[in-house]
């Protein structure tokens, strides 16, 4: 009987990172809209201009973020020496996922004439607040679940710091672009307003799902970590900590990977092709 617990529960912690896989599946139909909205307008110069300006920056930036890896893999060697091998792919994507998330927060204004008076969309319309909370969540549960390994001296100092600080750092910059692309009013051009929420849409995604895969990664191998070592402890009776923790560290890394996947397919930038008025 409890095997047959452990099994169920293993299966059951399973699935929020599924639900969250689809989530982020069907955000790409969010993109698809907003890519055909701008299809369907003539944008004006200042809206072309834009869109060239962001993407540029964007790029710049996450190389910014590369730069940054390879830096953290030199720290890695300098720090851990031999051992810091396995850290170099680790090291590199975060820097990438940093870039990301800084990318959209530094990105610069639009040049186009806002409305009078000034007008600026829900956060509803940029993303779903399902992903956007989900975000958070990780985020605070990768924190909290590091500070209580921590404490228990189940983590190195210097670990300890990493897990912390990455985390924390792209939540950040998450809010910052978060909030620009909130604040930021509306053209007042209507052939503009396509092309400034579909910037909108690929911001919000960009660093909730950057974020998001900051958080989850290190937190399933904190789970994971942590579930292995209760394992190891005896007990009387059913203990289902060890499998909970092993299965929710499984559930955070598959979905990390999951919306690793995703975002990839949201870096290509907003295109101005006009192909349905063309045709």
């Amino acid at each position: 009987m409890g095997r047959l617990i452990a099994v169920v529960l293993f299966i059951a912690v399973l699935v929020p990172g599924v639900l969250l896989a689809r989530a982020w599946a069907l955000a790409g139909g969010r993109r698809a809209v907003a890519s055909a909205s701008v299809e369907f307008t003539s944008p004006t110069a200042e809206a072309r201009d834009t869109v060239q300006r962001q993407a540029t920056h964007g790029r710049r930036v996450r190389r910014i973020g590369l730069l940054l890896g390879l830096v953290a893999v030199a720290g890695s060697v300098a720090v851990f020496a031999e051992a810091s091998v396995f850290l170099w792919a680790p090291a590199v994507a975060l820097g990438l996922l940093i870039g990301v998330v800084l990318a959209e927060a530094t990105r610069p204004r639009p040049r186009w004439t806002t409305g009078t008076p000034p007008r600026r969309p829900r956060r509803s319309e940029q993303i779903s607040l399902w992903l956007l909370w989900t975000m958070r969540v990780v985020v605070a549960a990768e924190v909290v679940t590091a500070v209580l390994m921590w404490q228990r001296d189940e983590l190195p100092d210097r670990v300890a710091w990493v897990a912390l600080g990455a985390p924390l750092a792209a939540w950040l910059l998450a809010e910052v672009a978060l909030l620009r692309a909130l604040v930021r009013p509306l053209p007042a051009e209507g052939a503009d307003v396509p092309v400034d929420e579909a910037l909108r849409t690929w911001t919000a995604h960009l660093v909730s799902a950057a974020a998001s895969v900051v958080a989850l990664l290190p937190l399933g191998f904190l789970l994971l970590v942590a579930g292995v070592r209760l394992g190891d402890r005896v007990t009387d009776g059913v203990d289902l900590s060890p499998v909970a923790l092993v299965a929710g560290g499984f559930s955070a890394l598959a979905a990390g990977l999951a919306v690793a996947a995703f975002l990839v397919t949201w870096l290509r930038p907003v295109q101005l092709s006009e192909r349905a008025l063309a045709g």
